[in-house]
C-alpha cells in the first residue's frame, strides 16, 4: 500500500548513489591496499605512532575481525581496527587508521558535532520504529496529525545523517593533516591514494544523508496528500 511507485519514484536515485557509492569504497580499498606505503608502517603502528604525537595515551588500539569494521569507540576511548588495517602496511591502511583517529582527537577536542551526534542516538534510535509506526497508524486511521507527529518523530534519522557528515569529513581532514605532517605520507602518489579513499568514505555519508532526506520527502508527500484528501 504504502510502498509503490511513488516510493521508487523518491527512493531509485538514492539506491543508485549508494551502490556507486559502495562500489567507489571497495574499488579505492582495493586499488589503495595493493599499494605498500613508503614507511613501511601497519595502520596499527601508524595510529600508535600518530596517538603519541596527540598526546592521546589513554586511547587503546586493537583488531576487530571484519572487512572495513574500523571505528572508534568513544565510551571506552578503543580505536578498533580491522584486519586488513590493522596488519596492513598500505597506503588505504595508514589512511583509513588515520581517519579513525581522528575521531578520537574530535573526542579529546570535545568537538561539538561528534558530542551533537553522541547526545541524539538515543532518540534516533527510538525515532527510526516509532515514527515509522506512528505513521503508518496515521495513514491506517486516517489522523493527519498522529502522521505528522510520526514524520516530526522519523525525521530525527535525517538530522542524524546531517549532523554525520560534517563528523566525517572532518576527520578526513584531520586525518590527511596528520599523516602528511608526521611524514608517513610522503609522495604525491600517497597523497592521491589518501585523498581517494577518505573521499570514497565521504561519499557513502553523503550517499546515506540524501537517502535519509529522499525517505523523508516521501513520507511528507503521503501524509500531505492524506490531508488534503481530507479537505
Amino acid at each position: 500500500m504504502f510502498y509503490n511507485s511513488t516510493y521508487l519514484f523518491f527512493m531509485a536515485p538514492a539506491f543508485i548513489l549508494t551502490m556507486l557509492a559502495q562500489l567507489y569504497v571497495n574499488s579505492s580499498y582495493k586499488k589503495w591496499g595493493r599499494v605498500q606505503a613508503s614507511s613501511g608502517l601497519s595502520g596499527a603502528d601508524a595510529a600508535q605512532r600518530l596517538t603519541r604525537s596527540a598526546g592521546l595515551y589513554n586511547v587503546k588500539i586493537e583488531g576487530i575481525r571484519g572487512k572495513l569494521t574500523d571505528h572508534y569507540d568513544p565510551r571506552s576511548k578503543v580505536l578498533r581496527l580491522s584486519e586488513g588495517v590493522y596488519g596492513g602496511n598500505s597506503v588505504a591502511s595508514l589512511a583509513i587508521a588515520a581517519h579513525e583517529l581522528g575521531h578520537a582527537i574530535q573526542d579529546q577536542d570535545e568537538y561539538f558535532p561528534l558530542r551533537l551526534r553522541a547526545m541524539i542516538v538515543p532518540a534516533v534510535n527510538i525515532g527510526s520504529y516509532l515514527g515509522w509506526i506512528l505513521i503508518m497508524l496515521g495513514l491506517f486511521l486516517q489522523m493527519v496529525n498522529l502522521a505528522w507527529l510520526g514524520v516530526i518523530v522519523f525525521s530525527g534519522g535525517a538530522l542524524f545523517a546531517l549532523v554525520t557528515l560534517p563528523v566525517e569529513l572532518n576527520a578526513s581532514a584531520r586525518a590527511k593533516a596528520m599523516l602528511t605532517n608526521s611524514g608517513l605520507i610522503r609522495t604525491e602518489e600517497e597523497q592521491r591514494g589518501v585523498n581517494a579513499v577518505l573521499n570514497a568514505a565521504a561519499l557513502t555519508y553523503v550517499a546515506a544523508l540524501f537517502t535519509a532526506i529522499l525517505q523523508l520527502l516521501y513520507w511528507v508527500s503521503l501524509v500531505s496528500g492524506l490531508g488534503g484528501r481530507r479537505r
